[in-house]
């Protein structure tokens, strides 16, 4: 299918709107042009956005998709005037949800109003400055206050998925690589005696191990496929070996690496 512009807005962040719209707009065929606009909290942006929305349309010859979650309803009833496809996803969960319950929601504008008082916000803010510190085995330090302690070689993944598991969960989370000195010794490495429990291992196809190093140290024997080979062998019998769980980071999304260890470790501090 041809192009579409598509409109995440609100009067916080966005975030939300975000999320859930590309969660849709996924099940589509549709190439999508994102155009973000968080902060649309007043009237007089409220018609601007409308402007923005019908010279689009006027451009394109078709009417742009809006998806909003806005807590002003007097600025939502603005930006419905526009020539798009409004979806108020608002309306769609929380109102079904007053109902529901036989309550009225508070109607805040975004999750992170009050970040002094939000101890979820904190938390998070804890386990990224967690991550950060235990990247890539940097420190032993605290280890024990660890929920996950990703495990895998080099470049296959555990750095953008402890710092997801950190921003979007609070889940604090190291990550340490297996090395070739691990391989020679013929076990993990000493820094995760103690925490053999909260491992997680990831692996990665050695083809594609090896386009991702070439892109970082080419034609070194460390991107060498031979070698990525090896060393993605080594690994999983060692993680084999340890009982440790894993899977393969290849043709995985993050959202789906992370939920797949949270699943299966159960850390003891989240409810499920």
């Amino acid at each position: 299918m041809s192009d579409r512009s598509v409109f995440f807005v609100s009067d916080g962040t966005g975030i939300t709107a975000e999320t859930l719209g590309n969660a849709i707009m996924a099940q589509f065929a549709v190439k999508a042009r994102h155009i973000r606009r968080p902060f649309i909290d007043t009237v007089d942006k409220g018609f601007q956005l409308v402007r923005e929305v019908n010279g689009v349309a006027e451009r394109e010859g078709k009417r742009p998709i809006v998806f909003t979650t806005f807590a002003n309803r007097d600025v939502l009833d603005i930006v419905r005037t526009c020539q798009g496809k409004v979806f108020d996803l608002i309306k769609t969960f929380v109102e079904p949800l007053e109902e529901e319950f036989g309550l009225p929601s508070n109607h805040k504008v975004g999750r992170f109003s009050d970040v002094s008082k939000d101890s979820e916000y904190n938390s998070r803010i804890d386990a990224i400055n967690f991550a950060l510190e235990h990247d890539d085995g940097q420190s032993a330090r605290n280890l024990e206050m660890a929920d996950v302690v990703l495990v895998g070689v080099s470049r296959c993944g555990k750095t953008p998925t402890s710092l997801y598991l950190a921003m979007q969960h609070g889940i604090k989370a190291a990550n340490v690589p297996l090395i070739p000195e691990d391989f020679d010794r013929g076990f993990l490495p000493p820094m995760l005696k103690a925490h053999k429990k909260k491992c997680f291992g990831l692996t990665i196809d050695p083809v594609r191990l090896s386009q991702i190093r070439n892109e970082r140290r080419p034609g070194s024997r460390y991107a060498s496929l031979e070698n990525c080979r090896h060393e993605v062998s080594q690994a999983e019998a060692m993680m084999r070996r340890e009982g440790i769980s894993w899977l393969s980071s290849t043709h995985k999304s993050i959202e789906e690496i992370a939920t797949t260890i949270l699943n299966d470790l159960k850390p003891e501090r989240l409810t499920y």
